[in-house]
């Protein structure tokens, strides 16, 4: 006997942010099922719910306590996804929502940014089995060990529903977003920015880890090392996606594919003997402030003194920032920055870091240094310039 494929999709915030939308995607899923498919869906919080429960908890604390602000952000999946399921009832079609931690979705300890260490999909696969459509929340789990409920950082529902997507074996993880797929730059920024209809895995990590609002760069490493067949669509339009595989057959090796940037970049500089004591230091500094790991960019060790160049969402830098003026060892180092990033398919080609500085110079522009990798070229350059370098860089298209 033939089983049903499963499809698992994930719904961005924008898609949810008002209970019609909710109603609208509720019917989108029942037609899916109604055509045969056992059909798993992931949820974020409504719209910009998530923004409002941080500001709620930094008006009532300066430094929240990070176990109780993982238990406050869980609180906008656990909405959305009941509302859907409540949604789904009301079409005559069978469905039932679950948590992270009723999924089993098991993460290690680090609140605010967990990863994923396992997932046990019990009750999914039960419910599944026996017609209904399952409500994941997305951007959750908790420790097995501990017991206490974790968040996966910003962007955590996307590698939920891949984690989710391989460890069901689904047909195809679809990721639906307010958007036109992944795009050549920020459509805000750049208004002719041009969608990308097939994108390989390392390319679109690549884009992410650099700034891409898109996806979040963890969920395209899990897709990829878990070979899920990923697809990035516009929510009511199937023609506007991207597909995203392990390789795109007669792309053009070298081709500047897209331009993000990180809007905020800080550097921190700790009194050590060697990078090893650096880091020792500032791991000791996170885990006595109950702060989780900022996504890290760069660091050397020069005269006494470990510089590390890092990122992660503005109110966790506030929070770290702030920390530092009681240390003796750790402070920060110099102005903000942005980052302004220039993604290739198939590897950079030896001069286009100087074509991006060149350009960057004519529109009056200073970089301040380059970080290469093997499919990038990523300029530091002020904050008052990030919209006007994204803009400059994106004639390299």
């Amino acid at each position: 006997m033939r089983i049903n494929p499963i499809i698992v999709q994930k719904y961005g915030g924008a898609c949810l942010e008002t209970p019609a939308k909710i109603r609208a995607v509720a019917s989108s899923l029942a037609d899916l099922h109604s055509r045969g498919h056992r059909v798993v869906a992931i949820v974020s919080a409504m719209g910009k719910t998530t923004d409002e429960l941080v500001k709620i908890a930094y008006q009532v604390s300066p430094h929240p306590n990070r176990r109780e602000l993982d238990m406050l952000l869980t609180t906008g999946e656990r909405i959305s996804m009941s509302l859907m399921s409540m949604a789904l009832s009301d079409l005559g079609v069978p469905a039932i929502s679950f948590t992270g931690s009723q999924a089993g979705v098991m993460t290690d300890d680090s609140h605010s940014s967990a990863r994923i260490l396992d997932v046990r999909p019990i009750r999914v696969r039960e419910e599944l089995d026996r017609g209904r459509i399952v409500v994941l929340a997305g951007f959750q789990g908790v420790n097995p060990v501990t017991k206490e409920i974790t968040t996966l950082g910003r962007g955590g529902s996307d590698t939920t529903a891949v984690a989710m997507a391989a460890v069901l074996k689904a047909e195809c993880c679809e990721i639906i977003k307010e958007v036109d797929g992944v795009c050549s730059a920020d459509p805000r920024i750049v208004a002719n920015s041009k969608p990308l209809r097939q994108l390989d895995f390392v390319s679109l990590s690549e884009m992410c880890f650099w700034g891409a609002k898109v996806l979040h760069y963890r969920s395209v490493e899990l897709a990829q090392s878990q070979n899920v067949p990923l697809v990035i669509k516009k929510w009511g339009s199937a023609e506007h996606s991207t597909q995203v595989m392990k390789e795109v057959v007669g792309m053009e090796s070298g081709r500047v594919l897209a331009v993000n940037s990180m809007a905020r970049i800080e550097h921190v500089e700790i009194d050590s003997a060697d990078l090893n004591q650096g880091f020792e230091k500032f791991a000791q500094h996170l885990k006595q402030n109950g702060l989780s790991w900022p996504q890290l960019l760069a660091s050397a060790f020069t005269a006494g003194k470990t510089r590390i160049m890092m990122t992660c969402d503005s109110e966790s830098l506030d929070t770290l920032l702030r920390t530092l003026e009681s240390s003796k060892d750790l402070r920060k180092q110099r102005e903000t920055l942005s980052s302004v990033s220039l993604t290739c398919f198939g590897g950079v080609s030896s001069d286009l870091p100087f074509k991006a500085i060149q350009i960057l110079q004519r529109h009056g522009i200073i970089a301040d240094k380059y970080v290469l990798s093997p499919h990038s070229v990523n300029l530091f350059v002020p904050v008052d310039s990030r919209e006007a370098a994204v803009k400059a860089l994106h004639s390299l298209i």
